[in-house]
């Protein structure tokens, strides 16, 4: 019994990280290297992270600056960027790639706020999912009598109050990001 809330946290735990995994690649107005963590390039035939092929720091509050370790990538890096979906178009002085973040308009602060719920909504549902195939196991075993009526209950009572935690998480995640976002 006891297992089975434990891999029903474990899970509920990775939801949430990679809730907040989602949340680093939303670009804010503000320069963050997360956002090239989804940018992939082709270099010599295998499909290539960024952050693995260069150094990429915040110069500025709104700038990134990408410096490749082999000068010879810079071209693929530059359109690999490009070719991406960030929307940030990448300056290139021949050593290295700047990204300068424009400020986010109030229409795309609020088009990210919805975003940002959608994500936070699906979380709760892959959270909620989770407390549902847990429930089903833990009736299982009342049913080939391997637990009591009381211990169905309580372990029903545990997994809602470890479902309500982990939504409240997400909650306050959703907030937080929100907030962030809609600071000017």
């Amino acid at each position: 019994m006891k297992e089975q809330i434990n891999l029903a946290k474990e899970k509920m735990n990775k939801s949430l990280n990679a809730l907040g995994n989602e949340f680093a690649s939303i670009r804010a107005g503000r320069a963050n290297p997360a956002v090239l963590d989804k940018v992939f390039v082709d270099y010599y035939g295998a499909p290539t992270p960024v952050n693995q092929m260069a150094a990429v720091s915040v110069a500025e509050a709104r700038i990134l600056v990408v410096q490749p370790w082999d000068k010879s990538s810079l071209k693929l890096i530059e359109k690999a960027i490009q070719a991406s979906d960030i929307g940030i178009n990448p300056t290139n002085d021949g050593n290295v790639i700047r990204l300068a973040f424009p400020q986010l308009t109030e229409e795309r602060r609020k088009e990210l706020c919805k975003d940002i719920k959608k994500y936070g909504e699906e979380c709760k549902v892959t959270i909620r999912s989770i407390r549902r195939d847990t429930m089903d196991k833990f009736k299982v075993m009342k049913k080939n009598s391997e637990i009591t009526e009381d211990d169905l209950k309580d372990c029903e009572k545990k997994v809602q109050d470890l479902t309500d935690k982990f939504c409240a998480e997400v909650d306050k995640s959703v907030s937080a990001k929100e907030k962030e976002i809609m600071t000017v």
